[in-house]
C-alpha cells in the first residue's frame, strides 16, 4: 500500500473514534486540495526533511509525503492520533517519523529539518514562530504556516497597513513574508470561529538580516503598547528604564519623534534598537 491508497480521512477519524480537542486548538483540515497546495508550496522535496507539528490525522502528512519529500518528521503531543499516523508511516515507507511531544519544545535542527509546514495549533503557532525566527542560526529556508487569518495577516503586514506592528517587524526583518492563501473556517472540521490564511516566509540574504531581535522586540513592545501615541510619549517609559532621554533617541535615530509607530519604516525600529542595544546605562 502507497500512501495514495490509504482510505479517505474521515474513514479514518471514525474508526479511531477521534475528535478535536478545543484544549489543544485543534481542527482538522481535510480538504487535500488544499493540504496540496501547500505542500506544494513547500518548494522542491526531493532530499528534503520536513517537519509538521500538529499533523492530527495527517491530512497535510500524507500531501506532504505525495510531493516527494525524503522524510517528514510529525510531532504531535496528542497521543490519540499516534495509530492513525503510523499507518501512514508503514505506507511511506518509513519515511515519515512520528514524535511525541510538544512542539515548542522540540528542536527541528536535531532531527536534520531544513523546511517546516504546519496548519500550526491556534493556541501556540505564535510562540512557535517567533521561536523559529531566532533561532540562531537560522536553520530553515522555508517555513508555510498556517495561522488564524488575523494573525497572519500581522505577520505579512507592510508598513502603513492597519495590521502592521512588532509581529510584522520582527519576522520581515529576517525573512521575505507573502500571504499564499486564505481558507474559510468551513473548511475545517469542526469549523473554527474564524477563517484562517497561509503564509510563506523566506530567510532574507544573511547580509540584509537583522540580528538584534531581543533590542528590537522591546522597543516595538514599547512603541505598539500605545500605538495612537506619538513616539515621544510611547517610548519614554523605556527610555527612562534605560537611562536614556527620548528625544535625543529618537534625533539619533533619525526619527520623528511626532510619528506614531505604524507610520515608521522597519528600518527605523533598527535604528532605534541599535541605539537601546548600544547606549543603555
Amino acid at each position: 500500500m502507497s500512501v495514495s491508497d490509504l482510505p479517505p480521512l474521515r474513514d479514518v477519524i471514525a474508526r479511531h473514534g477521534l475528535s478535536a480537542n478545543k484544549s489543544f486548538g485543534q481542527h482538522f483540515l481535510l480538504d487535500l486540495n488544499i493540504t496540496d497546495k501547500i505542500a506544494r508550496a513547500t518548494g522542491p522535496l526531493d532530499g528534503i526533511t520536513v517537519m509538521e507539528v500538529g499533523p492530527g490525522p495527517g491530512g497535510l502528512t500524507r500531501s506532504l509525503l505525495t510531493a516527494g519529500a525524503h522524510k517528514v518528521v510529525a510531532v504531535e503531543m496528542d497521543k490519540r492520533f499516534i495509530p492513525a499516523l503510523d499507518e501512514i508511516r508503514l505506507a511511506s515507507d518509513e519515511r515519515l517519523k512520528i514524535v511525541l511531544g510538544n512542539g515548542l519544545k522540540v528542536d527541528p535542527s536535531a532531527h536534520d529539518v531544513t523546511r517546516i509546514a504546519s496548519n500550526l495549533p491556534y493556541n501556540v503557532g505564535t510562540k512557535m514562530l517567533i521561536n523559529w525566527l531566532t533561532a540562531r542560526p537560522i536553520f530553515w529556508d522555508r517555513l508555510v504556516l498556517m495561522f488564524q487569518k488575523e494573525v497572519a495577516d500581522r505577520v505579512t503586514a507592510r508598513p502603513g497597513d492597519k495590521a502592521f506592528g512588532r509581529l510584522a517587524i520582527l519576522a520581515q526583518s529576517v525573512a521575505r513574508a507573502d500571504n499564499l492563501m486564505d481558507v474559510p473556517a468551513r473548511a475545517f472540521t469542526p469549523p473554527p470561529k474564524v477563517d484562517s490564511a497561509v503564509i510563506v516566509l523566506e530567510p532574507l540574504p544573511e547580509s540584509e538580516r537583522y540580528d538584534d531581535l531581543k533590542s528590537l522586540a522591546r522597543v516595538t513592545e514599547a512603541a505598539f503598547g500605545m500605538r495612537r501615541k506619538m513616539l515621544r510619549r510611547s517610548l519614554r517609559g523605556i527610555a527612562k528604564q534605560n537611562g536614556l532621554e527620548v528625544e535625543p533617541w529618537l534625533k539619533a535615530a533619525n526619527v520623528d519623534p511626532e510619528k506614531r509607530p505604524e507610520a515608521l519604516q522597519i528600518s527605523d525600529f533598527h535604528r532605534l534598537a541599535d541605539y537601546l542595544r548600544n547606549n543603555a546605562g
